[in-house]
């Protein structure tokens, strides 16, 4: 009876890892289509996954029958980390403010609407001069502006807010042929839930505001300043490629020191993530490859690249914007024969700039004004002197 218990409570463990685990790949899982599986096994371990959460990072968790969304807060300002498109193009102000008001006009929709449709409402949404006077402007007037609706577009079907009945989003883009979705109307919901109901904020500024619907009430005691320290770490541990000591502040690193061994055993518990831990500072490893949105290295052109300029920053420790640029016109041509014409054909500074962006995303360098600094945990990609052993008989 006790082998059994044993091997009964490790498939437990087992399945709760993995509902964490897609909570932390997808923070909406909806309860119909691809995350169905997902979506239940995060229903079946709901209330143990929301106190850990909640002792652990402050997430909250909420789970209905229409999905099941993790609202995670990053702990600081991390510009690698918005929203992407299918090229990887990091989402501009103008998309975020379509994609908000697409969430609004769902919202008060019916069951289905059209592409065009919905980008006519979204229009309207626009007309208020408040949009104009910070410059914001939409008219779906020509192709860039037809695929900025579609990109939004796109980000709400892979979160199951939309189902595509018929249609292609290319052919929209291409020549304004429209594309019919279903609703499903409790994402939506769920997407435009907050931590503090917008009804009940007072007056004051827009950043006041902003900060007042998305912070949660805070009691300064000793239990409190320790529970958001927790929180903070735990967070950036789950969060951030790696987490190097010297972006700590005075108290977190205090705290670190002390209970790193806690929290990094907590997260592996219930993640099956490990820690590796260096002077510089804890990364948490993932053995499954299952949880990054950006991998290292990667495969394709643009992976190879992206490592080889690694390897040379790894190197040199800084390089100059100019210098990457011509680093990557060198291995282009030193490549050429591998890599094809998709890459060959695209500018050598945008080439530098996504292999740059890559690394960035992945705690791997700064970017300064004019220059590319190496982190320390990028020394792994440092090439190594060759050796030969042995002889040749």
């Amino acid at each position: 009876m006790s082998a059994l218990a044993t091997a009964i409570d490790e498939s437990r463990s087992t399945e709760r890892r993995r509902a964490f685990r897609a909570l932390l790949a997808r923070p909406v899982l909806a309860a119909r289509g691809p995350t169905e599986a997902d979506y239940r096994r995060v229903r079946k371990f709901e209330t143990e996954l929301r106190v850990w959460l909640d002792a652990n990072t402050g997430w909250r968790l909420t789970v209905d029958t229409s999905a099941a969304r993790l609202h995670k807060r990053r702990t600081g300002d991390d510009p690698t980390r918005g929203l992407v498109d299918g090229q990887r193009r990091l989402f501009t102000r103008r998309r975020y403010v379509l994609l908000a008001l697409s969430l609004a006009v769902l919202e008060r929709s019916g069951g289905q609407v059209t592409l065009g449709r919905l980008a006519d409402d979204v229009i309207g949404e626009l007309g208020d001069p408040r949009f104009a006077a910070a410059g914001l402007e939409f008219t779906l007037g020509g192709r860039d502006e037809r695929s900025d609706i579609v990109a939004v577009v796109r980000v709400l079907l892979s979160i199951g807010a939309l189902r595509r009945v018929e249609g292609d989003e290319e052919r929209f883009v291409d020549a304004s042929v429209d594309v019919l979705y279903d609703i499903e109307h409790g994402i939506v919901g769920v997407m435009l839930q907050s931590a503090q109901a917008p009804s009940g904020i007072g007056r004051g500024g827009f950043e006041g505001r902003l900060a007042a619907v998305t912070e949660q009430q805070f009691v300064d005691t000793d239990d409190a300043r320790n529970r958001s320290l927790r929180r903070i770490l735990t967070r950036r541990l789950l969060d951030d490629p790696v987490v190097e000591y010297t972006t700590l502040t005075e108290n977190e690193s205090a705290y670190m020191a002390n209970q790193r061994r806690a929290i990094t055993d907590r997260i592996t518990d219930a993640t099956g993530l490990v820690a590796e831990v260096r002077a510089e500072g804890i990364a948490m490893l993932d053995p499954e490859d299952g949880l990054t949105d950006v991998r290292m290295p990667e495969g394709g052109a643009p992976g190879h690249l992206a490592l080889l300029v690694a390897t040379r920053l790894a190197s040199e420790g800084r390089m100059t914007q100019e210098a990457v640029v011509s680093y990557v016109s060198e291995m282009c041509e030193t490549n050429a024969t591998i890599w094809g014409s998709t890459i060959q054909s695209r500018p050598r500074s945008e080439l530098a700039q996504e292999a740059v962006s890559r690394l960035r995303a992945l705690s791997l360098v700064s970017v300064g004004a004019d220059s590319i600094s190496a982190h320390p945990a990028l020394s792994r990609f440092r090439l190594g002197t060759a050796r030969v052993s042995g002889g040749v008989s």
